[in-house]
């Protein structure tokens, strides 16, 4: 665990396996962190990966930048962590605006991505939807705190059974929303309502597993599947009884997918 300086600010990444294994390396969702990966880490190392989570700025260990950011910048947050670890490719997965700071990390470092896991992400919002958005950053902005949405968006990412079945991890994930910074979640919201990847989504070349809950109202099947679709090397997969979060609802079936899916681009390699 630590943090990279720099200039003003500082990310915090946790980088763990063997140095010379080839490097997973994985970006969470909105107001979330590196921690949302616990599930999937200790079968990530034992199948002779090395792992590297990093927290958005604002979000977990990383500082807070004001003002609006892009996806652009996000995608180079990670590019700076790579050149300051010094790992060349890795195979990318990424949820949520993770898997879209993924899409944008393939099309403008594509030489970096050996291969990519977008996970219950989008690559265009409508307009109908900015709404929303715009309901969500008004409690945060009169409050200066992420705290009004946390019930409403760990409901929305996991399922009343999962609550039932693991009330500690679930509390875990929903404190993680409320301790998110303000500017950190303002920031990457005005990076998620602008973004449109569509005319962009034919160019990435390398392999690309786009993968979904079933039940998934924010970030649906049909927005992940046209991903899929769009891109020359892609292909969908599904999860089952599962909302925003299948690797944590779901992470027996999550990770048999992930592992399965890495090992034949490590195959392949």
């Amino acid at each position: 665990m630590s943090l990279m300086p720099l200039k003003n600010r500082r990310l915090y990444y946790d980088l763990v396996g063997p140095a010379r294994a080839p490097v997973v390396c994985m970006t969470h969702s909105l107001s979330s962190d590196g921690g949302m990966w616990a599930e999937q880490v200790p079968v990530l190392l034992a199948a002779g990966y090395r792992v590297l989570r990093l927290d958005m700025r604002g979000h977990g260990g990383s500082d807070p930048v004001p003002g609006s950011y892009t996806m652009s910048e996000l995608a180079g947050d990670v590019a700076s962590v790579l050149d300051y670890l010094g790992i060349a490719r890795v195979h990318y997965i990424g949820l949520s605006i993770g898997g879209m700071i993924g899409q944008a990390f393939a099309m403008e470092h594509s030489g970096r991505v050996i291969s990519a896991m977008w996970c219950d992400t989008m690559a265009v919002y409508p307009q109908a939807a900015l709404g929303t958005w715009e309901e969500r950053k008004r409690p945060v902005r009169q409050h200066n705190s992420v705290e009004p949405l946390a019930d409403a968006s760990i409901s929305r990412w996991l399922t009343a059974a999962f609550a039932a079945k693991d009330p500690a991890r679930y509390k875990q994930l929903r404190d993680t929303i409320a301790a998110t910074t303000p500017a950190g979640f303002l920031g990457c919201v005005e990076a998620i309502s602008r973004i449109d990847f569509i005319a962009d989504l034919p160019s990435v070349k390398m392999p690309v597993l786009v993968l979904c809950g079933s039940d998934d109202e924010g970030t649906p099947v049909a927005a992940n599947k046209r991903i899929a679709s769009l891109v020359a090397n892609g292909r969908y997969a599904e999860i089952a009884k599962a909302l925003h979060f299948p690797n944590v609802e779901h992470p027996g079936v999550f990770n048999g997918i992930m592992l399965g899916w890495l090992d034949q681009q490590r195959a392949a390699a």
